[in-house]
């Protein structure tokens, strides 16, 4: 428990043989419940699940599940509700514990379901549990367990609904990104602060978060996005909400990990996804729930934009005489401009509208 509140961490894993086992006995002790999920790793990862769920209590036989009969498995299945350990250290079922540290809880999804599912199941099971704040921390161990005080801080003491980590705020913790991840990391920031609305927001791509229960409860988890990019539609979804967001900065931690991100797939479907979902959040916050000019100057600016491309491309591709080239470069000039205008303000109204839903934490 901190603060008062208990707290669930979710720990998604694909192929983390040789991480996820010292993610699991790294935890801080204030930690509550750990959702330890197998995503149908090909390697012992499940078996290194199994093993450090089993230490963290010294009782094998602390550790039931409903699987496949060796008392480890949860498959994943709502079946089973989870309660909190007792004062005298066990558990009801699902975990392992200890008094002094968390409850660990081995999952297993009984397919494949992406970072994304992965994470939504712990987001269910840590709802069904009623955890007061439930973290996320990769089992691939890049993420420091000694910051994760200062990512539930915001939460607790109310100042956000949702805490993540920044590594983009300052030149130290730049330095530590290879040029390739820093080039994606400030792209997908600019698109993710178009798509969400948190324009004061950097890093969406850190998966090391926390949330509050109220959001959980508020959002709709079931269609959240279920492979990489799953953090960028959770913000989409939190500011559809109304739901203020902390950037907590910390330092980039990368060692001997692979990444199973596909680039080719990734980012064509992320985009594809972020503009699908900006315009869901224009119409939820701007024309149904309270309607502001900002999502008409959004829809003239994109329309005039799309007119200004085809007018040039017209322009040059004609046959008529040269004499009408002119005039055709004017007006499409003219059309580009009043378009780029638009979308100019409707950001800046936007940005306003959302001048407040994001708190910087150094």
């Amino acid at each position: 428990m901190y603060e008062e509140h208990t707290v669930a961490v979710v720990v998604p894993a694909y192929n983390e043989e040789g991480f996820v086992g010292d993610v699991i006995e790294t935890m801080p002790a204030f930690v509550d419940r750990v959702y330890a999920i197998d995503d149908c790793s090909t390697d012992d990862t499940w078996a290194e699940i199994v093993r450090h769920a089993t230490v963290s209590s010294g009782v094998p036989d602390a550790v039931a599940g409903d699987g496949d009969g060796d008392g480890y498995t949860d498959t994943g299945t709502d079946s089973q509700d989870h309660d909190l350990p007792s004062e005298s250290g066990a558990v009801a079922d699902g975990g392992a514990t200890t008094q002094a540290g968390p409850t660990v809880v081995p999952i297993q999804n009984e397919e494949n379901r992406g970072v994304g599912g992965t994470i939504k199941h712990g987001y269910e099971r840590a709802l069904a549990d009623g955890m007061d704040v439930t973290a996320v921390m990769a089992g691939d161990g890049q993420m420091d367990p000694d910051q994760l005080d200062r990512l539930l801080d915001p939460i607790v003491d109310g100042t956000a609904d949702y805490a993540k980590g920044n590594r983009l705020s300052g030149q130290e913790y730049v330095e530590e990104m290879s040029s390739f991840r820093l080039f994606g990391n400030f792209t997908l920031s600019f698109l993710t602060k178009i798509s969400s609305g948190y324009w004061g927001m950097m890093d969406p791509q850190n998966g090391y978060t926390a949330i509050s229960n109220e959001a959980l409860e508020r959002i709709d988890i079931e269609n959240l996005y279920e492979e990489y990019g799953f953090t960028n539609d959770l913000l989409v979804a939190l500011n559809t909400r109304q739901l203020r967001v902390a950037d907590v900065s910390m330092p980039a931690v990368y060692g001997d990990e692979e990444s199973h991100i596909e680039y080719r797939s990734f980012v064509p479907n992320l985009s594809w996804l972020l503009l699908r979902r900006f315009c869901r959040r224009l119409g939820l916050r701007y024309v149904l729930t309270d309607f502001h000019p900002l999502a008409f100057m959004y829809l003239v600016g994109t329309v005039g934009a799309g007119i200004a491309l085809a007018g040039l491309g017209a322009a040059l591709t004609a046959r008529e005489s040269a004499d009408s080239l002119p005039e055709r470069l004017l007006t499409t000039a003219l059309v580009a401009m009043v378009s780029g205008l638009c979308l100019l303000l409707a950001m800046t109204f936007d940005r306003a509208e959302n001048e407040d839903m994001v708190v910087t934490i150094e």
